[in-house]
């Protein structure tokens, strides 16, 4: 690792660090206040979390950052962002929901990106960003940069099991990380002794072999000083260490919280003597300042901190037509747009390739093409080479670094993932089973999905999530839930049917800004998905589906192993004189509607048919356009087939009678013929 020099961005009053802390303190303090007082004024309106009394943690931690290290910290951030040296009149515009925000208002508080600043993310989902914070730092180390990644969190986030994936991981990789905690005693209405029996929650890093240190939060110099160390052992390659400040909050959880839940004595004990005002007063004393010089000091923040909050105040709230852009790159919606110039497989040479060979020549070139390309998941490096053989032998072509094993904890794949996306790889993260969406659900709804839009179109994650639906393997690895992501905004979703269409679409997820979910079926792994498939490397564009038969009678639209039974009920049905048209959707979001009511309108009458559960799923959804939009077209109605709305058995006989089959889809379609 290249080590850079420590360049705060921090204007110098000296080069006494005390002075620095007091400026930086001050800062945190009166922009705190600030937001208080419009909020009591009735001057604004807004969810907001009081930073009060935790001035000196925000402090120390950002001093000892350099400029361009990162920050990921939470929805109470706000001292964090101040002291680390946000655009102030962009923030505060962006909490204000105004469109002159960081993000044109679309994330608030709980969504600060600013690069400018090394503010790398923040989250409102408790204790989810050191997931993040590990991917982030893992890009960082690969790229040599030399920066360091600094995740702030609070005491509660310690409960939550991400936190301790996280700081496993980051000791397994020794990445830079700095895992600050900021024990302000309560999380959130819970004092500390409520939920846990740890007197010091920095022993828990003794159990990842890292150091862990407990300094006095209300200390500016002790936060700095333990902050400092771990930087330095961090940027060396010393990897991580676990720092906790201990304070006390002196404001409710949320903006309006009388904190009710808290002994009275002790909190107007804590309040009669705050960190900020002790500090002041400390430096006086001693004779680092003078009075006057702090007065003069704190004269110049407030004046910045008032000029910055009445512009985002007085700024225009975000257009309503604002609402649908920034979901996808290049303001893509979930419908694809109507194809000028269809995408066909390349003529030429061509070899017999399954789907496993096929998904595994596909990554093997494009890794050798693109360094920024890197594997993540459960045993996927040699010699295991991944359940399934399809990373066989990557890991010893090019190297540990690239094709990473990782600890059995999907939230960690996904959030290393989407960190590295943010640090400029391009991350392929396998989940084996698709079951497991629901173990990483968070990462991927409630961050992956959402980059885009939460920084106002200014970033994406460039990642893609593999999985694979199982057969033969029981209720919890044999499920289907692409409609969980197709109903997530911010995640494309393909699912290809053949070998051939699994190489262009997996070029085209390689190449896209957005994360994408790749699904494989167990099904084609083992024979029904192999064909021919071109020597040349080529690109499906995703949102375009594929008329595998032509027919005139009825069109059956499809994806995924499905397809096959599809068209073996077309060939079944052909022997009755019924001329049947399949389409495989091949992408599922965007998805190509065009194409399926083209078909439609040729042959009036449909069947949608996917192995997922029928219920609520995507044919629903296929059925309810269709009808809206071809209501004096159909002549039949609609019809749907799919899984049956029961977990998928482990016993044969049931299984296959769960999920659709050729004769199923054949009985549909003699209903409407």
């Amino acid at each position: 690792m290249v080590a850079t020099q420590v360049d705060t961005g921090i204007p110098s009053l000296s080069s006494d660090p005390a002075l620095e802390l007091y400026r930086l303190m001050s800062k945190v303090h009166h922009s705190d206040r600030r937001v208080r007082k419009g909020l009591s004024s009735g001057e604004i309106a807004m969810s907001y979390w009081p930073v009060e009394g935790q001035e000196a943690m925000s402090a120390g931690a950002a001093l000892a950052l350099a400029h361009d290290d990162q920050l990921v910290t939470t929805y109470r951030g706000l001292g964090d962002v101040v002291a680390k040296g946000i655009d102030l009149p962009k923030y505060f515009a962006e909490i204000l929901g105004r469109s002159t925000g960081l993000s044109k208002g679309k994330a608030g508080a709980m969504g600060i990106f600013d690069p400018d600043h090394g503010i790398a993310w923040t989250t409102g989902i408790v204790g989810a960003g050191p997931l993040i914070a590990n991917g982030i730092a893992l890009a960082e180390t690969m790229k040599s940069t030399g920066r360091i990644v600094l995740v702030s969190f609070g005491d509660g986030a310690t409960s939550i099991g991400y936190v301790h994936e996280a700081m496993n991981m980051a000791a397994l990789w020794a990445l830079p990380v700095v895992f600050f905690c900021q024990n302000n005693a309560w999380a959130e209405c819970t004092p500390v002794a409520g939920y846990t029996r740890s007197t010091r929650l920095s022993d828990r890093a003794a159990g990842y072999q890292m150091p862990g240190v407990t300094v006095d939060g209300t200390d500016p110099h002790a936060v700095y000083q333990a902050v400092t160390e771990a930087v330095e052992r961090a940027r060396s390659g010393g990897g991580p260490s676990f720092v906790e400040a201990v304070a006390y909050r002196l404001q409710g959880h949320y903006f309006g919280d009388q904190m009710t839940y808290a002994d009275p004595d002790e909190l107007a004990a804590k309040r009669a003597d705050p960190p900020f005002a002790r500090y002041r007063q400390h430096l006086i004393d001693n004779g680092s300042a003078t009075e006057a010089e702090l007065d003069r000091v704190d004269a110049e923040l407030i004046a910045e901190i008032d000029a910055a909050f009445a512009a985002a105040r007085d700024a225009e709230p975000t257009a309503v037509d604002e609402l649908n852009l920034d979901v996808f790159a290049g303001n893509g919606t979930e419908l694809a747009a109507p194809v000028v110039q269809r995408a066909s497989v390349p003529d030429g040479d061509t070899e017999d390739l399954g789907l496993v060979q096929a998904i595994h020549r596909t990554l093997d070139r494009a890794m050798a093409a693109d360094e920024s390309i890197v594997l993540l998941g459960e045993d996927i490096a040699d010699p295991a080479g991944g359940m399934f053989k399809i990373t066989a032998g990557l890991s010893t072509k090019y190297g540990a670094d690239r094709v990473r094993d990782t600890p059995i904890a999907e939230s960690s794949i996904i959030g290393a993932a989407l960190g590295a996306a943010l640090g400029g790889l391009r991350p392929v993260a396998e989940l084996m089973f698709m079951d497991f969406l629901g173990v990483a659900m968070d990462q991927i709804a409630n961050h992956a999905a959402k980059i885009r839009y939460m920084s106002g179109g200014r970033q994406g994650a460039p990642m893609i999530i593999r999985v694979m639906v199982g057969t033969a393997a029981g209720p919890q690895h044999s499920q289907a839930f692409e409609a969980w992501a197709m109903h997530t905004p911010g995640i494309k979703v393909v699912w290809p049917s053949t070998a051939a269409d699994a190489v262009g679409l997996l070029n085209a997820c390689l190449a896209e800004d957005d994360p994408c979910l790749f699904v494989e079926s167990m099904k084609l792994f083992y024979g029904g998905g192999k064909g021919p498939v071109p020597t040349a490397d080529y690109v499906i564009p995703l949102g375009q589906a594929d008329i595998k038969r032509v027919g005139n009678d009825v069109t059956i639209c499809t994806y995924g192993a499905t397809v096959h039974a599809a068209l073996d009920a077309a060939d079944r049905l052909a022997d009755e004189g019924v001329s049947v048209e399949v389409v495989d959707l091949r992408t599922l979001v965007p998805l190509d509607l065009t194409t399926v009511l083209e078909s439609v309108r040729k042959t009036r009458r449909l069947v949608v048919t996917h192995e997922s559960v029928g219920f609520c799923g995507p044919g629903a959804e296929i059925a309810a356009a269709a009808g809206t939009e071809l209501f004096d077209v159909l002549e039949r109605p609609i019809q749907r087939v799919a899984g049956s709305y029961t977990p998928v058995p482990r016993a044969a006989t049931l299984e296959a009678a769960c999920r659709p089959d050729a004769a199923r889809v054949a009985d549909a379609i003699r209903r409407i013929v």
